[in-house]
């Protein structure tokens, strides 16, 4: 009986639709048309592609590198040409299916998922199938992703934390911080149209996920209040297993077709979740006995997008260092510089595949060779506007200004300007400021926390925050806690043809030399 309840449980017009319109568009297993007893083959294959030459041409030309005598054989493989653009959508297909074949999700839920974007980014076809999706996601994604995630109608909730999502994460977040975020995430959620009352019985235990920075359990809490689903991708089997039957056999049967053994190849990726290198592990040792993916991860100091450095990888559930046959840093600095050699070629591949790739080029250049396959995860679009700023570099440099040189011209600024998202200055920060800069105090203004977080969200001004500004013409200092936030609006203000500077280390710097506390200085903004 169990059993029958359980599948008159499952949306079977749902299961229909999303087999039809998204599964059926991506890798799966299949059999070879006319003899049922041969082995399955994966139909809908994205390419795998010889890259050698290019390879070899950008080691030279980018770095002074020579691999022309190098046995090296490296070929690409192009997630990125995968619906939604990147390699999360084989794990959100696979999830979601899942969940709807075993009635876990239905018309009328929401699914919520913590994301640092291509997952958020691949959910969203989910929601042309008329299921709302709601991305978790932390305010230090790019504007590309942003603006991806929307096109594919996903709904955002912006958590005002520089992290990236992981679970557990040990971090300097205080109590007045949580409560801050939490009221944060309320507001969000009642602008989307669910029921703050629901929130509110769950508010301390909403509080004590935010202290912790764990971004992942707080996408399972609201889908648990709220009826919802969430695909818990950090923690999903699933995750691993697309992989291990499908992408490290499809990668199998391509190789095979150009006369290249699997067995002998060394796979690269980089670590976002751990269900690539995981899977791509699981089957090289089922399979042939041996540890052949390398996983890269950019420098410890380093933010790259979708993807974490070592460090935050050690707390994940896949991150599996034993099964690898190798962990490599790497520079993205450099990795940038061979991103826009191969874009400049015609190539479509993001940040995180240009770091991996450039991993190879070190790999070879210390004497391993074979051959490499890549996985290029996603491709450029998202990080057009970032790839395009390494022009601007000196210029996005000028957009900081540290604490002596804005004292020294402080008659440069028309005005100085707080902002931040969850804090407002107390009168006694606002006395530090002015004291700190030399001016007067009704020089300052400060802005409503909801219209830093509408110019955030939008890229857009809001009227009300102009008048803060001056207007235009206008050259305003702006001061937040830490100075992220005020170079990041600083940023947005210069697309728009605003000149703004950010003050280095925010009121902060200001309050360590004064034996202020922060409590001392701001409190939590209420409008």
């Amino acid at each position: 009986m169990q059993g029958q309840d359980e599948v008159n449980n499952v949306d079977d017009s749902l299961l229909l639709h999303f087999e039809q319109e998204i599964r059926s568009k991506v890798p799966h297993l299949g059999e070879k048309p006319g003899d049922a007893k041969t082995a399955a083959t994966i139909i809908n294959a994205t390419p795998l592609v010889d890259i050698t030459k290019d390879l070899k041409e950008c080691a030279k030309n980018v770095f002074g590198l020579d691999l022309a005598d190098k046995s090296l054989r490296v070929f690409g493989k192009f997630d990125s040409d995968l619906l939604a653009g990147s390699i999360k959508v084989r794990p959100a297909v696979q999830i979601i299916h899942d969940a709807i074949a075993t009635g876990k999700l239905k018309r009328g839920q929401t699914i919520f998922e913590a994301t640092s974007g291509n997952f958020g980014i691949a959910l969203g076809q989910i929601s042309k199938l008329g299921i709302d999706v709601v991305a978790l996601v932390s305010r230090k994604l790019q504007e590309g992703v942003f603006d991806e995630l929307r096109n594919e109608n996903t709904r955002i909730i912006n958590l005002d934390m520089d992290i990236c999502p992981a679970p557990g994460m040990k971090g300097n977040a205080s109590l007045m911080a949580a409560k801050a975020t939490a009221s944060n995430v309320r507001a969000q959620l009642t602008e989307l149209g669910f029921d703050p009352a629901i929130f509110d019985k769950s508010r301390s235990e909403v509080e004590a996920i935010l202290a912790s920075q764990d971004i992942i359990n707080l996408a399972k809490l609201l889908a648990k209040i709220y009826g919802g689903f969430c695909p818990e991708q950090y923690d999903n089997e699933l995750n691993i297993e697309v992989h291990r039957t499908i992408t490290a056999a499809e990668l199998d049967q391509q190789l095979r077709e150009q006369g290249v053994a699997l067995s002998e190849s060394r796979i690269v990726c980089t670590f976002g979740t751990g269900g690539t290198s995981g899977g791509l592990s699981r089957y090289m040792m089922e399979k042939y006995g041996k540890k052949s993916v390398h996983v890269v991860f950019p420098l410890g100091d380093q933010d790259v997008a979708g993807i974490r450095t070592k460090g935050k990888a050690s707390g994940l559930k896949f991150y599996e260092p034993d099964r690898y046959a190798g962990q490599h840093e790497a520079d993205f600095r450099q990795a940038k510089r061979l991103l826009k050699f191969f874009v400049d070629k015609g190539y479509d591949m993001g940040e995180s595949s240009a770091l991996a790739l450039y991993a190879v080029v070190q790999m070879a250049n210390f004497g391993m060779s074979d051959s490499f396959i890549v996985m290029i995860a996603d491709g450029i679009q998202k990080y057009r506007k970032s790839l395009e700023a390494m022009k601007e570099e000196k210029q996005q440099r000028s957009l900081q200004v540290p604490l002596q040189e804005a004292v020294s011209n402080i008659g440069n600024y028309d005005r100085v300007v707080w902002i931040h998202t969850m804090y407002t200055p107390r009168k006694e920060g606002i006395e530090l400021i002015a004291k700190s800069l030399g001016v007067d105090e009704s020089k300052i203004f400060v802005p409503t926390a909801r219209e830093v977080e509408q110019l955030l969200m939008t890229q857009q001004v809001p009227k009300e925050m102009e008048k803060s500004l001056g207007g235009a013409n206008a050259k305003p200092l702006l001061v937040c806690m830490m100075g992220n936030t005020s170079l990041r609006v600083a940023e947005v203000l210069a697309q728009k043809g605003i000149v703004a500077e950010s003050l280095n280390g925010g009121i902060s710097a200001l309050s360590e030399g004064k034996g202020k506390q922060l409590p001392e200085l701001v409190r939590m903004a209420t409008e």
